[in-house]
């Protein structure tokens, strides 16, 4: 597919809503881990939606969020307290994703939720001024 990172990013951040929603339709049916991950990944495709317009990806989780870290909170762009919420999620996910016997309550579930939300919230108006700029290499 030919396109610019910007096409790239806007398709990522696509994910995110359509996650973001699979992850409230859960949460109000008491899907409460499978709405854990579907949160998490809204979170994760909304950094993968940034970290496009840097074009860089990585096939572990890890190495998004690292970059994301490095890049966007430590150099400010970002706040640190988005850092600590994506970590959260993160572990809450896996937690949900690959232990034995867990229970996620409704409300862990409601907080990741609203986590997602807030995340979103704090890289959309990034995303819409990096969107706006014409000059954006072609992948």
């Amino acid at each position: 597919m030919e396109g610019s990172i910007t096409d790239l990013s806007k398709y990522r951040y696509e994910s995110v809503l359509d996650d973001l929603d699979t992850a409230k339709v859960l949460l109000r049916d008491g899907k409460f881990e499978a709405s854990v991950n579907r949160s998490y990944y809204a979170i994760f495709h909304a950094l993968r939606s940034v970290t496009a317009l840097e074009q860089f990806d990585s096939s572990k989780h890890s190495g998004v969020i690292a970059f994301f870290n490095r890049t966007y909170v430590k150099e400010g762009i970002f706040d640190k307290s988005i850092s600590k919420m994506i970590d959260t999620a993160f572990r809450l996910r896996e937690k949900a994703d690959y232990q034995d016997f867990v229970i996620i309550s409704k409300e862990q579930t409601q907080e990741q939720v609203e986590k997602a939300e807030t995340i979103i919230m704090m890289l959309k108006p990034y995303l819409m001024k990096r969107w706006e700029n014409k000059d954006v290499n072609r992948l």
